[in-house]
């Protein structure tokens, strides 16, 4: 998810666990919170780049691991340049122990990696050791349903302070904490009824025929702001079907409504094409590839997309590969490409 969300949730994950958080936390819990996406500046590298290095080295168990290591040294070494003073209750804080740390900002980071689990591209979590990404589909990377939760979550509870602080009550209580507490488990419902919707979609998807095609395989990504609106792509024997997918109350499912993409007949160039490095890397990202070939003046151009994004999809992360080929089938050249990027 985007980065406000991320903050948000190490925010949340610190006032609810105020009370067992050492020197720190809190800014270790919003930085380990944080860290994972620095890979996203692999963007500027281009698109091959961030293909290899977006959500996977900082998003794994591995790097994560060591990302957090890394940051709980750090603390570590300020604490030792700081020493702790007495703060306005008379409570003072014991020195900050590495294991400790550690344990905070694993916490902050496992956050972090759950989010993005749960929306966008997914992660590769076993990297190096296994490139295959997981992802649950749940939500896009930026909900406006859980943003909304978590401020709510984190703003009311000193809303209700201050105006208690206007009236004369002045009694002390840990609000903030249960509220962080009630704001993380609703987050966690609203995920699972998103697992349930996300379950129905599919169901649906593969319960019908698609201008009279049998489905063989089925996705469903959230498709926007709304929980119900899903966007359903459909494999079958000669086509691909991208379908939207209403599961509001009354809504209505057209699976004869899809756009109809014919799969591409098997062709030398095609055949060419796909052996290429690049595309057989790119393979290994698609959830649902869809070829092209194309006749260009001086040979074949190949393109690969992933159907799982919309065609006006701008994100980075929708990535396509593009391969051209002279006459003879040789290679003229190999190129990722971002799909928001001029397409000559």
């Amino acid at each position: 998810m985007e980065p406000f969300t991320h903050a948000f949730a190490s925010l949340a994950l610190a006032h609810a666990g105020e009370r067992r958080l050492p020197r720190f936390g809190t800014t270790m819990l919003i930085v380990s919170g944080l860290a994972p996406d620095l890979d996203y500046a692999s963007y500027f590298a281009g698109p091959g780049a961030f293909l290899r290095f977006h959500r996977t080295a900082l998003h794994s168990a591995t790097g994560a691991a060591l990302t957090a290591c890394v940051i709980a040294g750090a603390f570590c070494a300020l604490d030792k340049k700081l020493p702790a003073r007495k703060i306005a209750q008379k409570k003072t804080f014991a020195p900050l122990t590495f294991g400790a740390a550690a344990a905070t900002c694993a916490i902050g980071a496992a956050g972090h990696i759950v989010l993005d689990l749960a929306s966008g591209v997914g992660v590769q979590l076993l990297w190096p050791f296994h490139a295959r990404w997981s992802a649950w589909d749940l939500a896009t990377n930026f909900d406006l349903w859980i943003l909304l939760l978590l401020i709510a979550g984190l703003l009311l509870p000193l809303l209700f302070r201050l105006v208690n602080e206007e009236v004369g009550d002045r009694k002390k209580g840990r609000g903030g904490g249960r509220a962080a507490i009630v704001t993380l488990l609703l987050m966690a419902a609203y995920l699972g009824a998103r697992a349930n919707l996300h379950s129905r979609a599919i169901d649906l998807l593969l319960s019908r025929e698609y201008h009279g095609r049998i489905p063989l395989e089925a996705g469903a990504f959230p498709a926007s702001s709304t929980p119900f609106g899903w966007r359903g792509v459909v494999v079958t024997d000669n086509t691909d079907e991208v379908v939207e997918v209403p599961l509001g109350p009354g809504d209505e499912f057209d699976p004869n409504g899809s756009p109809t993409r014919y799969k591409p007949e098997d062709s030398p160039a095609l055949d060419a094409g796909q052996k290429t490095a690049s595309a057989e890397r790119f393979l290994k990202y698609a959830r649902f590839p869809f070829a092209s070939v194309e006749r260009i003046e001086d040979g074949y151009r190949v393109e690969v997309h992933d159907l799982r994004f919309a065609s006006n999809d701008i994100e980075p992360a929708n990535i396509f590969v593009r391969v051209d080929l002279n006459s003879s089938l040789q290679v003229q050249s190999e190129e990722f490409r971002y799909a928001s990027s001029p397409n000559p």
